[in-house]
């Protein structure tokens, strides 16, 4: 029991609160698309997400662990502790990742023939912050494969308007992922990893974040306009928006000791809410 405690916690698996909402909208469109409902079809979208992440976050933790050990912020994570080793960790990955690729399997044809992409944009984010600071976007991408990948997984084919909200969700992330990284600013610089903060500075990488936010903000808006017209959606959207603003109205450029409240707290809230209403939105 203890070390499936270790493993949650290596992997952050409370931060699924992100992409998971999206991912059901995506779901939730394609059975107003198709006119059906299938709990097989959902408990599939679920478990892909759960084998994706714990693949992403396990990965993300054995590819950084020598810059984990070394910054006081991740020094206390499991594999510069010796909770966990290294291998198990890539063992864990590995198995994750192929469960992943089992689940799409039993979706459709395109679910598994886009799963090895999907694994390439997960996995593949842990090394950009290598050699350059759009790791932000990197990390965006990733959790945006949610509504597109859940829209797939029942109706078998692209549409735009889960690309719509997979914008919102990478714009979102991505903002939120420069605010994140400003307490490494320093240490990123130092170490020769690239952020938006440590190349930008603290200023324009919030700035930057606010711009990223608003785009993202006015891409929700214009499915309201054009695509989802109910007062549930605005009202969600609204929400939305609030948490959004509320993130940049407590962290400024000379105090980020609230970033962690943003980054778990607010932006969980602004995910779920957001994702019920647009729901509600669909089939009221």
């Amino acid at each position: 029991m203890s070390q499936i405690k270790n493993f949650a916690s290596l992997v952050k698996f409370s931060h699924t609160i992100f992409a998971l909402p999206f991912a059901f909208i995506g779901y939730f469109l394609a059975v107003q698309a198709q006119g059906s409902f299938d709990w097989q079809k959902l408990a599939l979208v679920v478990l892909c997400m759960f084998f994706a992440r714990n693949a992403a976050m396990s990965f993300n933790r054995w590819a950084d662990h020598r810059f984990d050990a070394a910054n006081p912020r991740t020094a206390q994570r499991e594999i510069p502790q010796g909770i966990i080793s290294k291998k198990n960790a890539l063992v864990f990955c590995i198995a994750n990742a192929a469960l992943f690729v089992a689940a799409t399997a039993f979706l459709n044809t395109l679910c598994l023939a886009l799963s090895p992409v999907a694994l390439a944009v997960i996995l593949g984010y842990s090394l950009t912050k290598r050699f350059t600071a759009l790791c932000h976007f990197i990390l965006g991408l990733g959790l945006a494969l949610s509504p597109i990948g859940a829209y797939i997984a029942v109706a078998g084919e692209f549409a735009v308007l889960p690309l719509l909200f997979s914008a919102v969700l990478l714009l979102w992330t991505a903002g939120f992922d420069i605010l994140y990284a400003l307490p490494d600013e320093k240490f990123d610089r130092d170490n020769r990893l690239y952020s938006i903060p440590s190349i930008m500075g603290r200023k324009n990488a919030l700035t930057l974040s606010i711009i990223i936010h608003s785009t993202c903000c006015a891409i929700a808006l214009y499915i309201g306009a054009y695509e989802v017209s109910s007062i549930f959606y605005r009202i969600g959207t609204t929400l939305f928006i609030a948490c959004v603003a509320y993130q940049h109205s407590i962290v400024d450029e000379h105090n980020i000791s609230r970033i962690n409240l943003t980054f778990t707290t607010v932006n969980g809230v602004a995910s779920i809410t957001y994702a019920a209403f647009c729901i509600a939105a669909l089939f009221l």
